[in-house]
């Protein structure tokens, strides 16, 4: 385990963090909840908003995928979209969905700079970002798909997401050691 360099959850919670907060709108798999938290961990990302009937932890399903990241990663819950948007565009927040929709930009040409915080809404996984949620965003992004049926499980599309979002700061490190 030493040799994977795994921070303490004391180590984690002091460290930097990646200026990104996931929004997960009205997801209902309490596997892809976890999923994300996961993720988040990994990534080192700012926290996890929960909105609307998305599970919250403490809960074995979310516990089963997430490994302990709910400890780790800060989250909050927010009964709607609107005031959970509200909150961090009043942080200074750029608000991203991640959803198809008419305008949306490939997510190779989203240009971020590791240092504006930026918020990634994610939606129902049957659904996606709901309409009024996406009127409160200041855009969209979507990830390019060749086959037929365009579509990705949530916490896939988180991971993918994110791992582009990042990757330079991967690289900032190894440029430096």
């Amino acid at each position: 385990m030493d040799e994977l360099d795994r921070k303490s959850v004391e180590e984690f919670r002091r460290a930097e963090k990646t200026r990104v907060v996931v929004v997960l709108e009205n997801v209902r798999s309490m596997q892809n909840v976890g999923s994300v938290f996961r993720t988040a961990d990994a990534f080192l990302l700012e926290g996890i908003c929960l909105v609307g009937y998305t599970p919250q932890p403490p809960h074995r399903d979310i516990h089963k995928t997430a490994l302990g990241a709910t400890e780790t990663v800060a989250w909050t819950y927010t009964p709607t979209a609107a005031a959970a948007l509200a909150g961090l565009k009043e942080k200074g927040f750029r608000i991203l969905a991640v959803e198809q929709a008419e305008g949306s930009r490939s997510l190779e040409q989203v240009n971020w700079n590791g240092i504006e915080p930026l918020a990634l809404v994610f939606g129902n996984e049957a659904m996606g970002v709901e309409q009024e949620t996406l009127q409160l965003c200041d855009g969209c992004i979507e990830i390019p798909q060749l086959g037929m049926k365009h579509s990705l499980n949530i916490s896939v599309a988180a991971g993918m997401v994110l791992w582009e979002l990042v990757r330079g700061r991967f690289l900032q490190q190894e440029g430096a050691g």
